[in-house]
């Protein structure tokens, strides 16, 4: 079986010196290698060849016969890693909390250091001495490790 950590350095090399970053990377038992890449200004299909045919290079299809995919992270999955959420800082996220709250907002802020992210949530607040509730935007700080899904939110409007 090809080992997971000899594909990661091969990958690590193949997009060093880039804004690539390693979204996530699976060995199978039958060395099915899917390599999931992704980057601030986005993949493209020549970069994935690139990596793809250092990863050929590298290995030995004569020691191990293996299948080989590497593209980039899909728009709609969810974030995998701390890099995607600085990515789409600015933008609108869905979020599923562990307790199934459903959240949509814009993802403000990102804390690598203890793993949390900022949303900014519209929500129906009353202020004293108002008839009626108006839509304020309500910032709600959530621990990566304690949401279910994190995605981007597509607006078809």
């Amino acid at each position: 079986m090809i080992d997971k950590r000899a594909v990661e350095a091969i990958v690590a090399s193949a997009i060093e010196g880039t804004d690539a970053y390693i979204v996530e990377i699976s060995v199978s038992a039958e060395n099915d290698i899917v390599v999931e890449i992704d980057s601030a200004t986005g993949v493209d299909l020549d970069f994935c060849s690139d990596v793809s045919r250092r990863i050929n290079d590298t290995l030995d299809r004569d020691k191990e016969d293996y299948s080989l995919e590497v593209g980039s992270s899909s728009l709609s999955a969810p974030f995998k890693v701390v890099q995607q959420y600085e990515k789409h800082i600015g933008d609108s996220v869905d979020v599923v909390t562990g307790d199934n709250r459903k959240l949509c907002g814009v993802l403000t802020a990102v804390d690598a250091s203890d793993g949390t992210f900022t949303v900014e949530v519209m929500r129906k607040v009353k202020e004293p001495g108002e008839k009626r509730p108006r839509m304020v935007a309500v910032a709600e700080s959530l621990k990566m490790s304690e949401c279910r899904s994190v995605s981007y939110h597509f607006d078809f409007k």
